[in-house]
């Protein structure tokens, strides 16, 4: 048995599905030393690129001078991009952190600038929010002090995800793109453990449901709408207690049109996103 923290913790009993896949285990242990019960459902996996040359190009291009700036898009795509070096090309591992230690760093919100601190390096530049449109509006900030337009900007993608928005805008700006994408998401969790749980959505023994990716998100919709479990997961959301780790995974559930409950108010990762878990549920509790 788990030992709970205190048995006046708003977490105690309740069932709290996760999606996560990376740090699984470490989001599980944060609950249930809470006395949550763990509904454990991986959506998707994180994989390297299952290509790793066009990956290797930009690396060595990125470490000959190639980018005037790099925009971070997340801090797994960072650590993938050292990966890469490490498994393929070791002996550039060393040239590619003195060649970020150079260039300007651009971050959608802190998760890049963990990774940067572990490197004994930090983002110039960090959007607010941690959206997109908030790393436009950065973009463009910077632009008005000093053009972008001609600057070869390197974009780490989230996941293979083109971004279309931001593509646009530096285009717009006249700078010149130079993206890569060192990892894709791929299923995880088969079809029937995700049907059972929608099914368990739906029937109201889920508590809350915390997503810590747009490409939980995606998943979860999809595999609705090819089993036609689409009624069922929008019911299923609107009874349950719904979390999102920040902005980027709100706005994906809000364009599906879930309704976010819970979401940290600044700091988005797993600490910040368990505390906010237990005071929606305690305020839930506590309702009339």
């Amino acid at each position: 048995m788990t030992p709970i923290e205190s048995p006046a913790s708003p977490l105690a009993g309740r069932c709290i599905a996760l999606p996560e896949t990376r740090e699984l285990e470490v989001f599980a242990g944060l609950l249930e030393r809470r006395g949550a019960r763990v509904w454990r459902c991986p959506l998707v996996a994180i994989k390297d690129a299952p290509d790793p040359a066009p990956v290797l190009h930009w690396l060595h291009a990125f470490i000959a001078g190639g980018c005037d700036d790099l925009v971070l898009l997340t801090g797994e795509g960072l650590r993938r991009l050292d990966g890469c070096l490490q498994h393929h090309a070791p002996q550039h591992r060393t040239a590619f952190r003195e060649r970020l230690a150079l260039t300007r760093l651009i971050a959608r919100g802190p998760k890049p600038g963990r990774v940067l601190r572990d490197w004994g390096m930090k983002a110039q530049h960090v959007a607010d929010p941690a959206t997109t449109p908030g790393l436009i509006a950065l973009l463009q900030q910077l632009d008005a002090q000093q053009p972008l337009r001609g600057r070869r900007i390197g974009v780490q993608r989230y996941g293979t995800e083109p971004n279309r928005p931001l593509s646009d805008a530096l285009t717009a700006l006249g700078a010149r793109e130079q993206p890569v994408a060192p990892y894709i998401y791929a299923d995880a969790a088969d079809q029937q453990a995700v049907q059972a749980l929608i099914a368990a959505l739906a029937a109201g023994t889920v508590d809350a449901i915390a997503f810590t990716s747009m490409a939980q998100v995606d998943r979860l919709y999809r595999v609705a709408e090819d089993h036609d479990q689409m009624p069922l997961l929008q019911a299923g959301l609107a009874r349950t207690q719904v979390a999102a780790v920040g902005p980027v995974v709100a706005d994906a559930l809000r364009a599906r049109g879930a309704q976010v409950d819970v979401m940290p108010g600044q700091s988005w990762y797993l600490k910040p996103l368990t505390q906010a878990l237990a005071d929606g549920l305690q305020g839930l509790s506590a309702a009339p």
